[in-house]
């Protein structure tokens, strides 16, 4: 009699659902589902993947010297110090793989990332769920579920898809009262959309439990290549390297996200327009009476009365053409996640949930 089963904790694992892009008989579609950049990838990153087409027949670097390089260059960080993977996910992955499992706990907070629970369960160690405050991390809570199986602890900063962060003061002082062998995660997937603010980058440097995460695939306008990175103490990401795949990123990817990297002023033109539109977009929703959090990020979570509304919103913004996510499984069903399109796409949408609302009168 076969017996073939997956290790435990792999069945408990809820697929993960991508941002819809298609409406059934729907042509003209918005989609406001991804976080996506609405600009796209620089002109520099689209020339680099033209140009990277005729060494296709080439094994792509298994070093990824090159683009580490590039980003210790721009960043100031050391290159040795920087690991590269598929997306900030595949980092996520190789931390859970590499430095948890069976017996171990691995914390995040009640509104993170889906990965964080997936990536722990897969390296079949124990999710631990912490609440938030007021859909802001809380160090403190975190502090209280710490024990002597925590090995990870997740947190985004800015969060996904909250929109909120901590400071840096409130990341350095968790980093210095966590447990000795626990590893603190900074996930910088937004970071480029805050004013003065490194990811974190300054606290790894002075620390040896913490390590950042970051992705090409928001500002950057990178998500179809799936590019992603971490910095971290050499200890740690000398682990990491010996558990990731040696040609995990493709010629492309690794031509791409170099060029991309390179090209800051076009990512700050990004910023400056996307960050301008978030809050003019957010202050228009709270003249039509909804709430939502200030957002650090290139998207906003538009809070209704309850659940029912926000499907009943969905619903008519679906019929209208418009795709937003919602987010029932990020603890959050009163919710709709809404990208931050160019300032055309916000007037037309604020339009349209205007319409909504006087519909619900």
């Amino acid at each position: 009699m076969v017996n073939i089963k997956p290790q435990p904790g792999i069945m408990k694992i809820d697929l993960y659902e991508g941002g819809a892009s298609e409406l059934k008989g729907q042509n003209d579609v918005l989609k406001l589902s991804s976080n996506e950049n609405p600009f796209g990838p620089s002109p520099k990153a689209v020339d680099a993947y033209s140009i990277s087409g005729k060494a296709l027949h080439r094994y792509p670097s298994t070093s990824h010297d090159e683009l580490r390089r590039a980003i210790s260059r721009i960043l100031d960080l050391q290159p040795e110090n920087i690991i590269c993977g598929v997306g900030s996910d595949e980092i996520i992955s190789l931390l859970c793989q590499t430095f948890s499992g069976q017996g171990d706990e691995v914390i995040y907070t009640e509104h993170g990332f889906a990965m964080y629970k997936i990536s722990a369960l897969a390296a079949g160690a124990t999710p631990v769920v912490v609440k938030e405050k007021n859909r802001t991390t809380d160090i403190k809570n975190i502090l209280n579920k710490c024990n002597e199986n925590t090995k990870l602890i997740f947190i985004a900063n800015p969060n996904n898809p909250t929109g909120t962060m901590i400071t840096l003061k409130q990341v350095e002082e968790l980093a210095m009262k966590i447990p000795k062998q626990a590893l603190l995660v900074l996930d910088g997937a937004y970071a480029e959309y805050v004013d003065n603010y490194d990811g974190g980058s300054q606290i790894v440097k002075n620390k040896s439990n913490v390590i950042m995460t970051r992705t090409f695939s928001k500002i950057y306008g990178l998500g179809g290549m799936r590019v992603g990175w971490g910095f971290g103490p050499k200890p740690v990401i000398e682990a990491l390297q010996r558990v990731r795949g040696p040609f995990n990123l493709s010629v492309p990817a690794l031509a791409v996200a170099e060029a991309a990297i390179t090209d800051q002023d076009y990512i700050k033109r990004c910023k400056e327009e996307n960050n301008a539109t978030r809050d003019w977009f957010i202050a228009s929703l709270r003249k039509l009476g909804l709430a939502c959090d200030n957002s650090f990020t290139n998207f906003v979570l538009l809070r209704f009365k309850n659940k029912s509304q926000a499907e009943l919103c969905d619903q008519y913004l679906q019929s209208k053409g418009v795709i937003v996510r919602r987010v029932d499984g990020y603890n959050l069903p009163e919710a709709l996640r809404i990208t931050v399109g160019d300032r055309n796409t916000c007037e037309r949408l604020v339009g349209v949930i205007e319409e909504f609302l006087v519909r619900q009168e």
